[in-house]
């Protein structure tokens, strides 16, 4: 399947598509390796499948994304190139679905009316990043974001602030979901008990984290605890609670506008995350969509990491040197989850798990 179970009420429009595709003794597709050749051009949408990734008509992919009820669009946070990309699927979508919302995980949900009067244009974009605490709340290069907060502002489309306070998901890892109050958690509900595949994948990150002294994987290394393993992933599955929430309110208030994710990668591949929450609320027809770098392996693609992958080549000076790190909640506050290789943290010694 070129879909993944994220999009069953597409499945008539695949068929149709799948029916006009070439028949015997038409030019034979790419196969998977060609596709994801270091010569394969980017710019081309691709169905994630393991064995014989397909390349997706961009027209078709994004006519069924313009029917969803949400859309996710996944980002390295640091990659110049993703949301360059982001801004692109963003404005293709507004040109088929003109009432649409901008969701973002930037921003805790107690900056909404700051979004609110940048879209309505009462601030400057200076006003708007020192109102929004830019540095504090997110703090990548705001460069980065800015286009698409523009795009937003020009067409007065919402824009939504999906996140709580890095604090409140700290807490949810140190304590647990039920040691906070309803006030305390930003009166987030309680969150779907998250795929065993998603607890499996936040295990395994868990357990590279070196305990005081130790190496990351050390084999000397103390068994996870197993109450500390299960707030770290409740921790995780409320995250994605929080932003799922206020997806879901906004399409309850407006069901017939699309709402546009910009959110972290993680939240978004395989759909175990923030469309696994949206599911649980009721929101059905959900897209999610990631870039895919060409020189990366195929071997990595499986059928259920996005409904569409769009290859790209970022430039090797694409930003400004960043410290080149994501973070994540952990059962002590927070730990890096990833060291982006060449990055400053990788040359000061710095690697996942720390």
């Amino acid at each position: 399947s070129v879909l993944s179970p994220a999009l069953p009420w597409l499945l008539p429009s695949l068929l149709v598509t799948m029916l006009m595709l070439p028949g015997p003794g038409a030019a034979a597709a790419p196969s998977a390796a060609a596709l994801c050749a270091p010569d394969q051009p980017p710019g081309q949408w691709l169905a994630p499948t393991a064995a014989a990734p397909r390349l997706l008509p961009a027209a078709e992919l994004l006519g069924w994304m313009a029917e969803a009820q949400a859309v996710l669009l996944g980002e390295r946070h640091d990659s110049a190139e993703d949301h360059r990309w982001q801004l692109q699927v963003l404005a293709q979508l507004h040109a088929r679905r003109p009432a649409l919302a901008l969701g973002l995980e930037m921003f805790p949900r107690r900056l909404q009316p700051v979004l609110d009067d940048w879209v309505a244009g009462r601030l400057s974009e200076a006003e708007f990043l020192r109102r929004s605490e830019w540095d504090q709340v997110w703090g990548f290069d705001a460069r980065l974001y800015l286009p698409l907060f523009h795009f937003a502002r020009m067409n007065r489309l919402p824009m939504l602030a999906l996140n709580v306070e890095r604090g409140v998901v700290a807490q949810v890892g140190r304590r647990g979901f039920d040691a906070l109050d309803e006030t305390a958690r930003e009166g987030v509900g309680r969150p779907a008990a998250p795929p065993p595949a998603y607890r499996q994948m936040l295990a395994q990150i868990f357990q590279s984290h070196p305990g005081p002294g130790d190496a990351a994987g050390a084999s000397s290394a103390p068994a996870p605890d197993p109450q500390a393993l299960e707030r770290f992933i409740g921790a995780q599955a409320f995250w994605d609670r929080a932003m799922a929430e206020v997806i879901a309110a906004q399409l309850a208030r407006e069901p017939a506008r699309l709402v546009v994710g910009i959110l972290g990668g993680g939240h978004v591949r395989d759909g175990h995350g923030v469309a696994h929450q949206l599911r649980d609320l009721g929101v059905q027809r959900i897209g999610a969509l990631l870039t895919w770098e060409r020189a990366e392996s195929c071997q990595a693609l499986g059928e259920t990491l996005a409904d569409g992958l769009h290859l790209i080549d970022p430039p090797r000076d694409d930003a400004p040197p960043r410290l080149g790190i994501a973070m994540a909640p952990d059962a002590q506050g927070v730990r890096m989850s990833a060291v982006t290789p060449g990055s400053l943290a990788e040359k000061t010694g710095l690697r996942a798990g720390d």
